[in-house]
């Protein structure tokens, strides 16, 4: 009886399948925590539908990719909508299709990375911050989901041969957890100016590290707002 008037969740993956699977485990551990000792179990879980499109990995490479991306993200969205009132990509660079996708007038609404990130970055007055992602995604251009960041805040992007394009494929391909990926990333982390380094890449909270400086992993911030809709 607990779930009847509670918004229906919906997630979007396959950029990689993994980030799905990390975006759920964070809206579980998110909906414990805001529910606090109103959590009883099973029954006080949200409410929560995946689609997993394996086509939607393309979007590494998404100038090139574009319109194979689009038909497929368009597609799945569609889909979703039937199921679910909120939807979130895990994907930031997927994130770049938010106009198109509200163009659609879907039931559902979408979840923004950019949106929520914004906000966040507003609320707790943060003059800079460093962005961590796909090639697509750091060099706050057209194709970049978070280019209006540089309206709000101060970005610092990683050198052009920091090699982290190729660090995230290497996540894709053999997981966060090997011992020359949290070596290359780290050091990567370390020699970065801002204290605030904003992890806007799926693949990235999944590495391991240790590090003073503050890691905001973006799809925590996306999964915390999902879950406080859905018990509003």
């Amino acid at each position: 009886m607990k779930q009847v008037n509670r918004a229906k969740l919906g997630i979007i993956t396959g950029s990689g399948p993994e980030a799905g699977v990390d975006m759920w485990q964070k809206i579980l551990a998110a909906n414990k925590h805001m529910m606090q000792e109103g959590f009883q179990g099973d029954l006080d879980a949200p409410n929560v539908s995946i689609i997993s499109e394996p086509q939607l990995g393309l979007s590494m490479e998404l100038e090139k990719n574009d319109a194979i991306v689009w038909q497929n993200l368009a597609r799945v969205a569609q889909q979703l909508a039937t199921q679910v009132d909120y939807y979130a990509i895990a994907c930031n660079t997927l994130n770049y299709y938010q106009p198109q996708l509200e163009a659609l007038g879907l039931s559902a609404k979408l979840v923004s990375f950019g949106d929520v990130l914004k906000h966040k970055i507003l609320t707790e007055g943060l003059t800079k911050v460093a962005l961590l992602g796909s090639d697509s995604v750091t060099n706050l251009g057209t194709w970049s989901p978070y280019r209006q960041l540089k309206d709000v805040v101060q970005v610092e992007v990683p050198k052009a041969d920091s090699g982290l394009h190729q660090l995230i494929y290497d996540v894709k391909t053999y997981g966060g957890a090997k011992t020359d990926i949290v070596a290359r990333f780290t050091k990567l982390v370390d020699e970065l100016e801002a204290d605030v380094v904003l992890l806007a890449c799926t693949e990235l909270p999944l590495i391991p590290i240790q590090t003073h400086k503050q890691l905001m992993d973006v799809t925590e911030l996306v999964a915390e707002e999902m879950v406080a809709l859905s018990l509003a």
